[in-house]
């Protein structure tokens, strides 16, 4: 038997945004309908500020498949020029349990969930939005700036960051705008994408034009949060999963002490909009959030095309195993 081993480079090379976006829509419609097996994380947290998750999923069907991402999360990589986010998906054959890839998890992380950003925006944001702050300028703003160009017709970004050379250096790069403030980038944006590794609230209810719709990205535990009670408590909250959101995101559960919202404000996951279980936004002057955790499936979709276009390209390296 032998294992494909798909790096970083190659996976950057095979999936490209506009194709992990079609995936996506894909498993979160498959999610949906209770098609795919996506139990919550298991998080490890030892001494210190890393931490290791374990995401397992199932996908049955004609091609069964059994995935596992195995992540740690090293704030203070992004110091060390590294991404924070290290680790691998494996993907296992559904019907035989053989191990037949290890692929990157950095960089399917990356790109997953931008794309995932981005099926949220189409399905959420108002008509016509071109108008559009990100804020952060790691690896995760980077991907959203892309996926935003990828799907929005001729948009104006503007980027901040709490480092400004590293706005510029983004902006530069991306032919977007710097915003000196947040202030700045959130005035009159129809789109706000939150990419920070920010503790506290970032983005205040005030601030948010009328009707425009926010991807809040940045905080995957129960004890940060890039936007405030107001703003959670003010908007309609849309969500890759009821059950991660309800034991994992600081935004939603802070906002529940603080301001008593209850499951209820959910009001659906982005599949269950896909499948039209239900419409999305009901009005252009309604706030719409929705707030990525990232799951599993979405590893699964992602890992499960780049290797079926490495085999198609003789990318990779197969190792006996």
């Amino acid at each position: 038997m032998s294992v494909l081993v798909v790096s970083a480079r190659d996976v950057h090379e095979l999936l490209d945004l506009e194709s992990c976006i079609t995936a996506m829509e894909r498993v979160l419609a498959q999610l949906a309908r209770d098609e795919v097996t996506n139990p919550l994380r298991s998080i490890m947290r030892p001494p210190g500020p890393a931490l290791m998750g374990l995401m397992p999923a199932h996908r049955g069907g004609d091609a069964p498949l059994f995935s596992l991402k195995e992540i740690v999360i090293v704030p203070a990589n992004p110091a060390r020029g590294l991404d924070p986010h290290q680790g691998a998906v494996l993907l296992h054959d559904g019907a035989t349990g053989e191990l037949r890839a290890v692929v990157n998890a950095s960089a399917i992380t990356e790109i997953r969930t931008a794309a995932v950003s981005a099926v949220a925006t189409k399905l959420l944001a108002r008509k016509g939005s071109r108008v559009v702050a990100v804020l952060g300028s790691g690896i995760q703003a980077r991907s959203h700036v892309d996926a935003m160009q990828t799907i929005l017709a001729d948009p104006i970004i503007r980027v901040w960051s709490r480092t400004p050379a590293h706005a510029e250096a983004l902006a530069l790069e991306t032919h977007s705008l710097v915003a000196q403030t947040i202030e700045e980038a959130l005035d009159g944006a129809d789109i706000v994408c939150t990419t920070t590794a920010s503790p506290g609230p970032i983005v205040e209810l005030e601030l948010l034009s009328p009707g425009a719709h926010v991807n809040a990205v940045g905080s995957s535990v129960a004890s940060a949060r890039e936007l405030s009670t107001a703003t959670v408590a003010a908007g309609s909250l849309f969500v890759d999963r009821r059950e991660s959101a309800e034991h994992e995101s600081g935004d939603y559960l802070l906002a529940v002490r603080e301001a008593g919202i209850g499951p209820e404000h959910i009001r659906a996951e982005l599949g269950e909009v896909l499948i039209g279980a239900h419409p999305g936004r009901t009005s252009d002057d309604e706030l719409t959030i929705f707030k990525s955790l990232g799951l599993a499936a979405e590893d699964l979709a992602a890992a499960d095309l780049c290797v079926q276009r490495a085999r198609e390209r003789g990318l990779g390296t197969e190792v006996a195993f």
